[in-house]
């Protein structure tokens, strides 16, 4: 077997082609880390400036020899959108946590509901509102449906947790709350992610395969924990070179396989981190090891992954301005209520409640991973995808300013919730 080769001009181009997508990413993430915003917003904002509403409408003959100076960069360049993407969720996988103190179990269960299903219960009736403008062209009505009520309430894990890291509260009672809700509430989103994107890509729909498909995603975290468990009462001795071989070749095998079982390859990923983190309770070293994996991931391929979102965004001529205000604020509103009026069963202080509304508004990376999937699979066209993107960065600085103002004005709040 003779493994085909680009030409040096072909390499120059592509090679040329990551460097400034790394480089912009770099820049733009600097200067909104710098305003103290979440520094994913910068990284897409550095694809933002390349693409067509950017340097490309200025100099597309320019750009366009960079980005598409051979007929396959652009899928040589969709390999590492997708290793970015893959990537993404494997750490996703490995940071999370899921803490069930006795004392937030009522706040939990309140939190998830409200943040949930109130506000998926809302957008139902507006479906039919966006359903003609944003459909994709392999996209059917349930397929839509799930991803747009999705997008209403999906929060971030990630950007969440970096927000609290920054200001300091990623220890106290009120994180502790909002990253045990968020993955619980990711965890059903993306089952109903995966049953939106086998309704587009199974050739018939049914709902038997769809419950398949939902009850595979649930088992599967199941079994990955209960394997976990398992194997934790094995001693092993690997060093850390062989352990994240034998890590990476688990990963890419389980997006292989999972893949024919119509889940996907972003669900595959965040289970595998999920289940090296609990096979590695009692291995702190071996710990450490994979953090420097996230720390590679979040230096090079991550940020590439971010940029080539950016790069597609065109919100001068596949862009619908009064659709997007009415989905943001029908998306923030619903969520910011659905949070606060199931609190409201709750004693609890008015601030505190405003506190997880809007914290839970934050929709950062899964709403960013969310809307790259559905677009991926043509479920939802450029005009929808621009919208979450864009939709998905001001929740998600709202939450950050938010944060911060608060931090400022009254440290205690985030471990008392009473008045």
């Amino acid at each position: 077997m003779k493994l085909q080769t680009l030409s040096p001009d072909h390499l120059t181009s592509l090679f040329l082609a990551l460097a400034i997508l790394l480089l912009s990413a770099f820049v733009f993430g600097k200067i909104f880390e710098a305003l103290k915003t979440p520094k994913v917003i910068g990284e897409i904002l550095g694809g933002f400036v390349l693409g067509s509403s950017g340097f490309y409408f200025i100099a597309p003959d320019f750009i366009g020899s960079i980005f598409n100076a051979f007929n396959e960069e652009s899928k040589i360049l969709n390999v590492f959108y997708q290793l970015g993407l893959i990537f993404l969720m494997f750490m996703a996988g490995f940071n999370t946590q899921i803490s069930f103190a006795k004392q937030n179990l009522k706040i939990i269960t309140a939190l998830f509901v409200g943040a949930t299903f109130i506000p998926a219960f809302l957008g139902f009736f507006f479906i039919d509102y966006f359903h003609d403008i944003y459909i994709g062209q392999k996209g059917n009505y349930l397929s839509f449906s799930l991803v747009f009520l999705i997008a209403i309430a999906v929060t971030s894990i990630p950007v969440i947790s970096k927000i609290f890291f920054d200001i300091g509260v990623i220890k106290t009672r009120f994180a502790s709350v909002v990253l045990t809700t968020s993955t619980i509430q990711d965890l059903f989103l993306w089952i109903l992610l995966n049953v939106a994107i086998n309704a587009t890509t199974s050739t018939s729909i049914s709902l038997y395969d769809n419950l398949l498909t939902a009850f595979i995603t649930i088992v599967l975290f199941i079994c990955v924990k209960l394997f976990a468990n398992l194997v934790n009462k094995i001693r092993f001795n690997l060093n850390s070179i062989d352990f994240l071989t034998l890590a990476f070749v688990l990963l890419f095998l389980a997006i292989a396989f999972l893949n024919t079982l119509h889940i996907n390859p972003m669900y595959s990923a965040f289970l595998i981190g999920f289940l090296i983190k609990n096979i590695l309770t009692n291995y702190e070293s071996l710990k450490e090891k994979v953090s420097a994996v996230n720390e590679f991931s979040f230096s090079y391929f991550i940020p590439i992954y971010f940029a080539l979102i950016g790069i597609q965004l065109d919100i001068i001529h596949e862009f619908s301005f009064v659709p997007f205000v009415c989905f943001c604020v029908l998306a923030c509103v619903f969520e910011f209520f659905g949070a606060f009026s199931a609190l409201l069963c709750l004693k609890m202080s008015n601030l505190a409640r405003i506190n997880f509304a809007i914290t839970m508004n934050a929709r950062g990376g899964p709403g960013i991973v969310l809307a790259s999937v559905a677009f991926y699979y043509q479920i939802i066209n450029v005009n929808f995808f621009t919208t979450l993107i864009l939709t998905t960065l001001l929740s998600s600085m709202l939450a950050g300013y938010w944060l911060r103002f608060v931090k400022n004005k009254n440290n205690k709040s985030f471990e008392n919730f009473e008045d």
